[in-house]
């Protein structure tokens, strides 16, 4: 039940620049997987090429991992590295963050060149066999993945903060939104309709959404990277909007509710208790799927679960992954 104090969006971004500046968030990352074996490069997707990580090479299915935003990067994802002691556990920056390439063209990016993008992924790591994770904007690549008849090879599908449409996720932060105290929604959309989204009043009511809603712990290395990486990223601004609550752009109308039976893979679900992706779009996903599928909630977490509490995280998918 704790929120996060201390720290702002602002003073996170500025943080993760110098952390990555001073070498300090690969430090952190390299002693955090000990012996186990990396690597990393590129590899050509449409539109340009992305910036992939392995770790470990253990003989069970490689785990892939597709991240949030769209545009946050891996490294909020980095303490799955943990899972690397039994298998290959893959990461990579999606077109237009991170250390991939970022083309100006807005034509570009788009929910289908997504799509097309982790096929072209898997064929350059040679990845014929994977458990497909997707945490956030990455479930939706995950479900839209799926749902067009691509997923051969995926034996298990691991989804967290997951969503199988748009429009119900904004309805579901409408909520959590005029549900917040101190009038914070009269606030909030009276300095919308002023024009005034831009001004240091709107940015403070968005960092206490954020600190109720997505992180409440103070952010880690990693998670500050993914932070810069965000306020870089010509793909949210085009893909998703301006912040997390206002989804205006290119997927705001996606919707595959219809479409779930399609999906037959083992599944496992995971949210915290407070996550900005609502529980209703959760249970619509547990009960909407075409293949057995279990919801697990974190207490006391938001929508970063894996940075919230990393050693429970990756102890709830170790067992999934242990199953028969």
């Amino acid at each position: 039940m704790r929120e996060t104090t201390g720290w702002t969006r602002r003073s996170a971004l500025k943080a993760g620049v110098a952390l990555a500046a001073s070498g300090l968030v690969g430090a952190e990352a390299g002693a955090a997987t000990g012996a186990i074996a990396s690597s990393e490069g590129y590899a050509a997707v449409p539109g340009g090429k992305i910036y992939w990580r392995r770790f470990g090479s253990g003989g069970k299915t490689p785990l892939l991992t597709l991240h949030g935003g769209p545009g946050a990067a891996h490294n909020y994802l980095l303490s799955m590295q943990a899972l690397a002691d039994e298998r290959p556990v893959i990461f990579y920056d999606q077109l237009g963050c991170g250390k991939a390439d970022a083309p100006q063209d807005e034509s570009i990016y788009t929910i289908q060149r997504s799509v097309d993008e982790v096929d072209a992924v898997r064929a350059a790591l040679g990845l014929q066999k994977v458990v497909l994770y997707g945490h956030s904007w990455g479930t939706l690549q995950a479900i839209e993945y799926l749902c067009q008849g691509r997923g051969q090879g995926v034996e298990r599908l691991i989804l967290g903060g997951a969503f199988a449409s748009v429009p119900q996720v904004i309805a579901g932060m409408h909520r959590l939104i005029d549900g917040m105290p101190d009038g914070f929604a009269a606030q909030l959309r009276a300095l919308e309709e002023a024009g005034k989204s831009d001004t240091p009043d709107y940015a403070a009511l968005a960092q206490k959404f954020y600190d109720r809603f997505v992180l409440r712990v103070p952010p880690t290395p990693d998670a500050l990277a993914s932070f810069d990486a965000l306020s870089k990223s010509i793909a949210y601004r085009v893909l998703n909007g301006p912040n997390e609550f206002t989804i205006v752009g290119k997927i705001k109308d996606w919707d595959r509710r219809k479409d779930l039976k399609r999906i037959t893979t083992k599944t496992l679900l995971t949210t915290g208790e407070f996550d900005e992706i609502t529980m209703d779009c959760h249970t619509t996903l547990r009960d909407g799927l075409g293949g057995p599928a279990r919801l697990a909630v974190l207490s006391g977490c938001s929508h970063l679960t894996m940075v919230e509490k990393p050693d429970q995280y990756n102890a709830l998918l170790r067992g999934f992954l242990a199953e028969a």
